[in-house]
């Protein structure tokens, strides 16, 4: 079975239709006006700032975003009559508190009988082609899907490491990662799968985004790479890195690695006796 859902952060409250008619009072608008102003009729506007409209139609949305110029997740989800009057015009003025700026992320899932997400794998020969397919149900129902044992809640895909600036996990291991909703929610140097639009299908990354100036830095495993940055809008997926399946052995840790963890619990231990020493 193919699902295509919105991924929505943890709150499930719905704040939609207290909101626009908080933020008609706000601007000193009645009903009628601002039917108006959205050209739509008083009786349509009344319903949906009362809640009876059970499901509104995506330009309905459209024309509310737009007016009051919100993101749909800030509009959904934040109950904007507890923000203070500085921080909604900080809202309105484009620096929202959700990265995803109008459009709302879709992630395209598949689930067993039992109704079960599925861990889709993109194997190397799909690789090439997940930027393109990664919201297309046909796309993703025609990738291998695995059962994991013991994963949390959430939406998990498997991709496959290649080169060297995923070291030191081994070339070829298959990387188990978590659908992130909120991107501003990540912990910088977080390690992740992203999608981007450009020539590269997706890169294995330490993550930080930096919300103000709407980028994020890359930077690999392998201290050989040096970090860079791209803008949010050349991003497509955030994956949160979970767990990594291979067939090799890691490699063996460095002598200069070993002589040096040595040397620090032996001065731990000399720090201790100096303790001691003293008491």
């Amino acid at each position: 079975m193919i699902l295509i859902v919105a991924k929505h952060n943890e709150s499930s409250k719905i704040f939609f239709a207290q909101n626009i008619k908080f933020l008609r009072e706000r601007k000193r608008k009645t009903q009628q006006e601002l039917a108006d102003a959205l050209f739509m009729t008083r009786a349509k506007s009344n319903a949906l700032e009362s809640g009876r409209t059970a499901a509104p139609q995506p330009e309905d949305y459209f024309k509310f975003l737009d007016y009051f110029r919100l993101s749909i997740d800030t509009l959904m989800r934040i109950d904007l009559s507890k923000l203070g009057e500085l921080k909604l015009r900080d809202l309105q003025a484009g620096n929202d508190v959700y990265l995803a700026g109008s459009n709302l992320r879709i992630v395209a899932i598949t689930v067993d009988k039992a109704n079960k997400e599925n861990v889709e794998y993109v194997p190397v020969k799909a690789k090439a082609g997940y930027r393109d397919g990664h919201a297309n149900p046909e796309y993703i129902a025609a990738l291998p899907k695995f059962s994991f044992p013991n994963l949390p809640s959430g939406t998990f895909r498997m991709f496959p490491t290649s080169g060297d600036s995923m070291l030191p996990l081994p070339e070829g291991a298959d990387v188990v990662c978590r659908f992130v909703e909120g991107w501003n929610l990540l912990k910088p140097g977080t390690l992740c799968i992203v999608i981007l639009k450009g020539e590269q299908d997706f890169v294995f990354k330490k993550v930080t985004i930096k919300v103000e100036e709407r980028r994020i830095v890359l930077e690999s495993l392998n201290q050989q790479y040096k970090p860079y940055e791209v803008e949010l809008k050349e991003v497509l997926e955030i994956w949160k890195y979970h767990s990594y399946q291979s067939r090799s052995i890691p490699e063996p840790v460095a002598d200069g690695q070993h002589i040096s963890h040595t040397l620090s619990e032996v001065l731990k231990r000399l720090s201790k006796i100096e303790e001691k020493a003293e008491k």
